[in-house]
């Protein structure tokens, strides 16, 4: 059976799947370099997660940040990504315990980095605080 973080994550990928202009170019954890043809895209990745002792409970309340990165190439890209971003988030918050697997989704600080190239290329990382618990001693098991 998978961690609840790994359950997370991939809920994530398959709530994000319709994200507007999009299409099924959702990665999990890509590192390769996108082709032209496959962006805009999105890439989801976790950044960290920490744990916190539940000290009436015999549970450990986590805090896992994710981001979301857009991927975008126009010759105003920010500009440009600017309707997925807002489809993605829309798509997160609608369901802020991912159909029970979180206690709650949480919004927040959304980087920007330009590249030159031939097209303008945009690199727009969305990062998110997802929090859930699990039993101390069973990463599997998760309450929401």
């Amino acid at each position: 059976m998978a961690t609840t973080r790994e359950r997370i994550l991939s809920a994530i990928r398959t709530k994000l799947t319709g994200t507007a202009g999009v299409g099924t170019r959702i990665y999990r954890s890509r590192v390769e370099p996108l082709a032209r043809a496959e962006s805009p895209a999105l890439i989801i990745e976790p950044v960290s997660d920490t744990p916190a002792q539940n000290t009436c409970l015999p549970t450990l309340d986590w805090s896992l940040a994710i981001r979301v990165v857009v991927i975008m190439r126009d010759n105003v890209p920010d500009q440009a990504a600017d309707a997925i971003i807002e489809s993605l988030h829309l798509r997160l918050m609608s369901d802020l315990t991912l159909g029970g697997l979180c206690i709650d989704i949480q919004p927040g600080t959304t980087e920007f980095t330009l590249q030159e190239g031939d097209t303008p290329v945009g690199v727009i990382f969305c990062g998110y605080l997802v929090r859930y618990r699990t039993n101390v001693d069973n990463l599997s098991t998760g309450f929401s």
